[in-house]
């Protein structure tokens, strides 16, 4: 929380945190659990206050624990979910639907975008237009 003065009373703004699979620390990753990182975005109103590269060693993909399409997961999202958990925006170029549902049920909104670039990722989210494509979710 951030607070501030406004006509001598003290305002509290919060500050959002916004999550974004990352390879390179510059474009949203394809794969969101097999992502070597996540940038993780600090926003108040429609300004980015800080950006941050946190590498992935949590999800299932990152540990090793992979899955036969045929016979479901082996492993839960726990690690990713509770990595990302005071992020309140997840942006993904794809991801499996469980994943999408586990985040949903979090509260966290969920946003599958055609957008590469993560900066102008984040700048459309704050402007209110960036695309949602949820047809880029895989059974998986």
């Amino acid at each position: 929380m951030i607070e501030i003065e406004v006509n001598n009373n003290i305002k509290l703004l919060d500050m959002t945190k916004v999550a974004m699979s990352s390879d390179d620390k510059v474009n949203i990753a394809g794969h969101f659990g097999r992502t070597k990182g996540f940038l993780i975005f600090d926003v108040q109103g429609e300004k980015v206050e800080n950006k941050i590269y946190v590498e992935n060693n949590f999800t299932g993909h990152a540990q090793g624990h992979h899955h036969d399409h045929q016979h479901g997961h082996q492993y839960s999202h726990g690690g990713i979910l509770q990595s990302l958990k005071d992020c309140k925006v997840i942006i993904a170029h794809s991801m499996g639907r469980r994943l999408l549902v586990d985040f949903e049920t979090y509260n966290k909104e969920v946003i599958v975008t055609d957008t590469s670039n993560a900066d102008e990722a984040v700048d459309q989210y704050l402007k209110g237009v960036l695309g949602h494509n949820p047809d880029k979710t895989r059974e998986h």
